[in-house]
């Protein structure tokens, strides 16, 4: 007997705990807010966007390798032969050799102008007569400056790539920034959907089950004659009619649970496309006190949209400006400072005098000694000059500077436009939000009173003076008062939500750094 006792309580436990394995299987309860960060992980719409901002990232790289010095080498080789057609060139036929190498260091100013440093050396070997030195090295340092002084002179017009792509990314951020703010209210906006079609859901089973209890009290007292059968007839096909809505209910519950598990990327995770959702959260119904004008100046505050425009006005007239200044002549002041070497193997002629074709001697020489000689600046040479040249046509540059002009004015316009859609739409959150309230309040004392008609014609009923079908009436009516009241409570919490997103506090409100998601996204 203990055994079995034994054997039967190992049984019970084990059946315990598989069971709650599978209900955990089966459902995931969740509460609003570990949605809202499941979305920000797993929704792929996020996934997609969050890469925009690592775009604008690179662009701004690439903007700032314009200022990067940049180093250049160069090298060639020439060997020519030619028929000698005088005895002063050869005996037979011309032959010379002659290889060059440079190196050039470059770089540009923020004020538009340029700075380099190069050095050319090379070596030229010939069978030429009356050479005084040969082979010949040569080796010449240069030092070159070149500053525009009316056309691409200026900080912000040879940055204007630098500007423009970091405002693309400050845009990019704003823009990513409002695809957050939109997801957190469809998440809030299912979420709640979710939990009014599921309280919904209940209401009708609870109208079911008055219905059926009604219909059994019929059934009872037509088996004892004191009631006619045409009033189970009635209350059949009101429970008929309430098992439908029920099934109506049901469909709209898994529809809202698709449209959360979606948004949420729920198969992100292990649990897989199948898991039930189970919210957790209950609606609230808390006063909020909310000024026209302070959400107003909150908006215009806060909105990415509004800031991402205000972004693009200022890479417009940054556009305007460089327009304007290719309008200018082109004015170049340039400075230049070189140094020369040469050296080589010296020929001796005869009597010092290479006429003679006698050849006594050679003194040996080497490139490092054109080199040493250009680096001591041996040779001292510069130069300073300024060139300006007018175009005579400036056809394209004049239509580029009107087609700048023309999308300022175009965005600057628009920004006016946003600014009258953000005014309406705030007025309309504020409106939703004190509406909201009211009907809460409304649908409150209606249900309220529902319930006490519905008890009182129960009552009635009892004795006799009333009728079936009006309390299946009354049933009906507290049930959709019910309903009215829980939709008017989820109504009053996403017009919270849209006014949070109208203002641009959503984020905030809910503590998402933007910072942190692109972060963990990199």
């Amino acid at each position: 007997m203990i055994n079995f006792k034994k054997a039967l309580c190992l049984i019970c436990f084990i059946l315990f705990f598989a069971f709650g394995i599978w209900a955990q299987e089966k459902g995931k309860s969740l509460s609003l807010e570990e949605c809202i960060l499941r979305a920000m992980k797993n929704n792929l719409n996020v996934a997609v966007q969050v890469l925009n901002p690592e775009l604008a990232d690179i662009s701004v790289s690439q903007a700032r390798e314009k200022f990067m010095p940049s180093l250049s080498f160069g090298y060639s080789l020439e060997n020519t032969s030619s028929a000698s057609y005088s005895w002063i060139d050869a005996a037979t036929q011309v032959e010379s050799e002659f290889s060059d190498y440079s190196a050039r260091i470059l770089q540009l100013f923020p004020t538009g102008g340029s700075f380099s440093v190069s050095l050319y050396s090379y070596k030229s070997d010939t069978n030429r007569k009356f050479q005084t030195i040969n082979p010949r090295y040569g080796s010449t340092l240069n030092f070159n400056f070149t500053q525009p002084l009316l056309k691409n002179f200026g900080f912000n017009i040879s940055r204007k790539e630098i500007i423009i792509a970091k405002n693309n990314r400050d845009i990019s951020e704003n823009q990513f920034k409002r695809v957050l703010m939109d997801t957190v209210y469809n998440v809030e906006s299912a979420y709640w959907n979710l939990v009014y079609s599921i309280e919904n859901l209940k209401v009708r089973k609870q109208s079911l089950e008055l219905a059926q209890d009604l219909l059994a009290k019929n059934k009872r007292e037509v088996e004892v004659g004191t009631l006619a059968q045409i009033e189970i007839l009635s209350a059949e096909a009101e429970v008929a009619t309430r098992e439908a809505d029920i099934l109506q209910a049901e469909a709209v519950v898994r529809n809202n649970e698709d449209l959360l598990r979606t948004i949420i990327n729920i198969a992100a995770e292990e649990e897989g496309l199948g898991i039930e959702i189970i919210p957790v959260d209950k609606p609230a119904f808390d006063r909020r006190e909310v000024s026209l004008e302070e959400a107003l100046v909150t908006a215009l505050k806060n909105r990415p949209d509004l800031q991402a425009t205000r972004i693009d006005i200022n890479s417009k007239e940054i556009d305007l400006t460089y327009a304007k200044n290719q309008l200018l002549p082109d004015l170049n002041l340039q400075a230049n400072y070189w140094s020369p070497g040469v050296s080589g193997t010296q020929i001796q002629y005869q009597d010092n005098n290479p006429l003679t074709d006698i050849i006594i001697g050679e003194i040996p020489g080497s490139s490092s000694n054109a080199l040493k000689d250009a680096f001591n600046f041996r040779y001292r040479n510069w130069n300073v000059g300024i060139t300006l040249s007018i175009p005579l046509n400036s056809f394209l540059s004049r239509a580029a500077h009107a087609q700048a002009k023309v999308n300022l004015e175009q965005t600057m316009l628009s920004f006016k436009d946003q600014e009258q859609q953000i005014f309406l739409e705030i007025r309309n959150a504020v409106r939703a939000v004190q509406t909201d309230y009211k009907r809460v309040q409304a649908y409150k004392v209606a249900r309220e009173l529902a319930e006490k008609k519905l008890e009182a014609e129960q009552k009635k009923l009892l004795v006799g003076l009333t009728t079936n079908y009006v309390v299946l009436q009354y049933q009906r009516d507290l049930a959709n008062t019910r309903s009215a009241e829980l939709r008017a409570i989820i109504d009053y919490n996403l017009s919270l939500a849209t006014l949070d997103r109208a203002m641009g506090k959503s984020l905030q409100n809910k503590n998402i750094r933007l910072s942190s998601i692109l972060e963990n996204a990199q």
